[in-house]
């Protein structure tokens, strides 16, 4: 596996700090693919809760418009085929039915635009960001980097046989990481994505977020889990990078915010970052 070796030395020098990655691994896993299973996996932030809303919207439309054409089209086959029709009708056009077929599909189409322009522009409308986490692409890992406090670190795919030492089970293989993004709840997250070689894409689904990582430019993602959404949510690499794209999954951890500066606070030890500013309350 081609990320085995780039792995060793990331190992070596995070190994104090994320010792205690199996004690992370034991949040519940709230974002992860179901094999066999159909549907979305559960919405963690508004985005997410605006695409399903939307995609659900968008299935009612298409299975009306399905249901009425193929009853047309076995209206015409029963009510128009030679056994009924000794005599075929002869016509060119019918200029009522051409109007309604012209407009109905545009009204059919500004109502959708109604719906899910509002949604993507909200994605593409990046806010202030509470924290900013720059996320670079490699063959075949990712590098984070927390903007704010000036530290960074890697992160690869677990092998099989390291899973139980971090506190994964075997279902996650291709999905957990050795390190984790944290992030706090209920906060503006914004993601700055590039990438180091060749595109790569950085998608975590139960957030609705997927932002391609393009060398030379930085793109940027937003997403804010909504408290009460504590857990581990996975995401893998959805842009075809190389012989061991399948091999780049994503791991987020969402915390409280009393428990992501307890996090904040040894990652800044363990990286030498800068550390987080302490708010003291005055008499």
């Amino acid at each position: 596996m081609g990320y085995s070796t780039m792995r060793t030395g990331v190992l070596a020098a995070g190994l104090s700090f994320f010792s205690s990655a199996a004690a992370f691994a034991q949040d519940k896993v709230i974002g992860a693919p179901v094999d066999k299973a159909m549907g979305f996996q559960p919405a963690a932030t508004e985005l997410a809760r605006d695409l399903q809303g939307l995609d659900s919207l968008l299935l009612w439309i298409i299975t009306i418009i399905t249901v009425f054409v193929a009853a047309l089209i076995v209206f015409v086959m029963v009510r128009y085929n030679q056994r009924t029709n000794k005599e075929p009708a002869k016509f060119t056009h019918n200029t009522p039915l051409e109007v309604a077929w012209t407009l109905v599909p545009i009204v059919i189409l500004i109502f959708i635009g109604a719906f899910s322009l509002p949604v993507l522009f909200k994605q593409q409308e990046i806010p202030e960001g509470d924290i900013t986490i720059k996320v670079t692409g490699y063959q075949w890992y990712w590098g984070y980097e927390y903007v704010d406090h000036e530290f960074e670190f890697e992160s690869f795919m677990l092998p099989k046989e390291e899973l139980a030492d971090y506190g994964y089970d075997e279902s996650e293989y291709l999905l957990a990481t050795d390190t984790q993004v944290v992030v706090p709840t209920g906060k503006t997250v914004v993601m700055q994505v590039t990438a180091a070689d060749v595109i790569h894409s950085w998608t975590i689904p139960a957030f609705g977020v997927k932002q391609d990582g393009v060398p030379g430019r930085l793109a940027e993602l937003w997403f804010e889990v909504e408290e009460g959404m504590e857990g581990i949510y996975f995401g893998q690499c959805s842009e075809l990078c190389g012989k061991d794209h399948s091999y780049m999954p994503i791991t987020v951890k969402a915390v409280s915010q009393a428990d992501y500066e307890k996090w904040l606070d040894g990652a800044i030890e363990e990286y030498a970052g800068k550390p987080r500013e302490l708010t003291i309350a005055s008499n």
